[in-house]
C-alpha cells in the first residue's frame, strides 16, 4: 500500500515505487510513500488562496472551535493510532501516549485559549501612538495573520505532536498548514490527516501533506511562508541559507539538536528526595520513547561525592527495565525506529566511550525480548561515566538519539554552569535542589543558553511535569545549537504566524481596525 498525499484539494499517490516505511521490530514492509509528481508549487499556492481567506474569515473564537472538533475526531481513532505507533515506530503503550495523547491534550488546550480571543480578526498591541502636537495623527501597532503557509518539516520521533503542536497556533492564527513529515514514521501523520480531512473540519487547503521527499519545496516558499524544521543541525543550516529562503527573507523557525542536562545540587545526596527525584526521572528520560526525544536527558551533573552512588542507583533501575517486542509482556523499553537510527546512535555511541567508562548496558552480547538482533533496531539502555569534565569534547557534542547518558561529576557551582554551557545551547536543563544559594547562582548563570530550566525539590516532589515534558502553555525551543526556535508557550506561539506593522493615519481609522482587534496582551497569558 502506497499513502497518498493531500494537496490542492486531491488525495494523489505519488509517482514510482516509493520509500518503504519498515517494522523496526521485524523489518516487516508496512507502506511506501512518494512525493514524485506532486506539484508542491501549486500545493502552497492552494494553501495561500483558498484554505487562509476561509481561516481568517472565521476569527480567532471560530478557529478555536476547529480545533476543538479536530480533538474530538483524534480521540475517537486514539486506538487505530497506538496501532500504527506500535507497528511502525516500536512504541511501546507508554510511548505511543506520549506521542498521541500529547498531541490531543494540546491541541485542546490551544482550542481552550483561543476563545480568550473571542471573534476578533487581528491584535491590537499597546497604545496609540501620539504623532503629531494635535491627535489629528497617531499611530497603532497591530499584528496582522500571515497570508501565506505555515510548511512543516518534521522529525520522526513525534508523528503526531510534531505535527499537532505546530499546527494548533497556526490554524488558531489563521495560517493554513502543509506538513511534510519525516519518512520512516510518516504513516500516523497520514492517518491523521486523512482522519481530519475526511471529517470535513476544515475548509478546503487549510491542511495539506506530503510525504516523502521535500523535493523543491522550498525552491515555491515566499516571504508571508512560515518554515518550521525540526531536526539535523546540519539539515537545519542548509534550510537556513537555501537560495530562496534567503532571496524572499522566509521567517524560519528550527527545532535543531540539544544536548540536554539533568543537574544535582551539592544538597542532593543520596537517602534526600532530591536525589531520589533525580534518579527516577534520569531512567525515564533514557527510556521513554527509547531516550528518542530532542529533550531527553543526555548529560547528569553531580557533585563529585555524589556521582558515583548516582551511578549505581540509575544502573540498578535501567537492570529492572526488559528491553525489547512492545507486543511482549513485561517489555518497558522498544526499539530505535529504524535501522539507520540504530546505526547513528551506535556510531555515537562508540565516540562516547572514547572517553567514558561504561557503567551498565552496551554489552555486545545484548538479547532483545522475542525479537532478532540481525532484522531488528534495539540498542540497550546505556549508561557512562566521565571524570574529565571540561577537558571532555564527545560528551558535550556527540547527541546519541537514544537510550543513552552520561554522568560527569563537578566540584563546585561554577564549575556545574560551566559544564552545562558546554552544550551551547539546550532545550533544557532540569535542576533537583533545594539549596537556595546554589540556585540563585546556578539558574542565572545558564538561564541564556536554556529554553526551559526545570527546578525540583523536595516541596515539589512528584508534582513536577517532567523534564522532557513539553507543556503547551510554557516554551519549548532553545538558543544556539538547539536551533534558536521558539514554539508553544501558550498564545506566545501565535505571534510566529503574524507580522507587526504599525498604521499610521486619523482617529477614525484607528478607531475602525481597533474594533475588529483583540488585545495582543493576551498572548502573554
Amino acid at each position: 500500500m502506497k499513502l497518498a498525499n493531500y494537496v490542492y484539494g486531491q488525495w494523489l499517490e505519488g509517482a514510482g515505487d516509493g520509500i518503504a516505511l519498515q517494522d523496526p521490530v521485524t523489518g516487516e514492509e508496512l507502506v511506501r510513500v512518494s512525493s514524485e509528481g506532486i506539484d508542491t508549487g501549486r500545493a502552497l499556492e492552494f494553501a495561500r488562496q483558498s484554505g487562509g481567506p476561509a481561516l481568517r474569515a472565521l476569527g480567532y473564537e471560530g478557529r478555536a472551535a476547529l480545533l476543538g472538533a479536530i480533538v474530538e475526531v483524534l480521540s475517537a481513532k486514539r486506538a487505530e493510532y497506538f496501532d500504527i505507533a506500535l507497528r511502525n515506530s516500536g512504541s511501546t503503550e507508554a510511548d505511543a501516549a506520549f506521542d498521541v495523547d500529547g498531541a490531543i491534550f494540546t491541541l485542546k488546550s490551544y482550542a481552550r485559549a483561543g476563545k480568550a480571543l473571542g471573534p476578533a480578526r487581528h491584535l491590537k498591541e499597546g497604545a496609540r501612538v501620539a504623532l503629531a502636537k494635535t491627535d489629528a495623527f497617531q499611530g497603532q501597532h497591530f499584528l496582522m495573520p500571515l497570508t501565506g503557509v505555515a510548511v512543516f518539516i518534521n522529525a520522526f520521533n513525534f508523528p503526531a505532536w510534531g505535527l499537532w503542536e505546530k499546527a494548533a497556533p497556526a490554524l488558531l492564527a489563521g495560517v493554513p498548514v502543509l506538513v511534510k513529515p519525516a519518512t520512516p514514521t510518516a504513516w500516523l501523520t497520514q492517518r491523521m490527516v486523512e482522519d481530519v480531512v475526511k471529517a470535513g473540519i476544515l475548509p478546503a487547503g487549510a491542511l495539506s501533506i506530503v510525504c516523502g521527499s521535500a523535493r523543491d519545496l522550498l525552491d515555491h516558499v515566499g516571504e508571508c511562508d512560515v518554515v518550521s524544521f525540526t531536526g539535523s543541525a546540519d539539515t537545519a543550516a542548509r534550510m537556513r541559507t537555501h537560495p530562496n529562503v534567503v532571496a524572499r527573507s522566509v521567517r524560519i523557525n528550527i527545532e535543531a539538536d540539544s544536548i540536554n542536562s539533568a543537574i544535582l545540587g551539592p544538597d542532593a545526596q543520596p537517602g534526600t528526595p532530591e536525589f531520589d527525584l533525580a534518579v527516577k526521572e534520569i531512567v525515564r528520560e533514557m527510556t521513554i520513547k527509547t531516550g528518542q526525544k530532542c529533550t531527553a536527558i543526555r548529560r547528569v551533573f553531580a557533585p563529585a561525592a555524589a556521582s558515583r552512588s548516582l551511578a549505581d542507583a540509575v544502573a540498578a533501575k535501567l537492570a529492572s527495565y526488559r528491553v525489547g517486542n512492545p507486543k511482549s509482556e513485561g517489555v518497558r523499553v522498544g526499539p530505535l525506529v529504524s535501522r539507520a537510527q540504530q546505526a547513528a546512535a551506535l556510531e555515537g555511541l562508540a565516540k562516547l566511550r572514547e572517553e567514558c567508562e561504561t557503567v551498565f548496558g552496551g554489552g555486545v552480547d545484548f538479547a532483545p525480548v522475542d525479537a532478532d538482533p540481525a532484522v531488528s533496531a534495539f540498542v540497550q539502555p546505556t549508561l557512562l561515566y566521565c571524570d574529565k569534565g571540561l577537558d571532555a569534547r564527545h560528551v558535550h557534542d556527540v547527541e546519541v538519539f537514544g537510550p543513552v547518558a552520561t554522568i560527569v561529576p563537578y566540584a563546585d557551582t561554577a564549575e556545574a554552569i560551566a559544564l552545562a554551557r558546554r552544550g551551547r545551547g539546550s532545550l533544557v536543563a532540569s535542576v533537583y535542589s533545594g539549596d537556595a544559594a546554589f540556585l540563585a547562582e546556578l539558574v542565572p548563570g545558564i538561564a541564556d543558553l536554556h529554553g526551559r530550566v526545570m527546578v525540583v525539590d523536595a516541596a515539589v516532589g512528584a508534582n513536577h511535569t517532567g523534564h522532557g515534558n513539553v507543556m503547551p502553555t510554557c516554551l519549548h525551543g532553545g538558543p544556539g545549537r538547539a536551533g534558536g526556535g521558539e514554539e508553544l508557550g501558550g498564545l506566545r506561539a501565535l505571534a510566529t504566524y503574524h507580522r507587526r506593522c504599525v498604521v499610521q493615519g486619523g482617529p477614525a481609522l484607528l478607531e475602525a481596525l481597533s474594533r475588529d482587534a483583540a488585545d495582543a496582551a493576551l498572548l502573554g497569558s
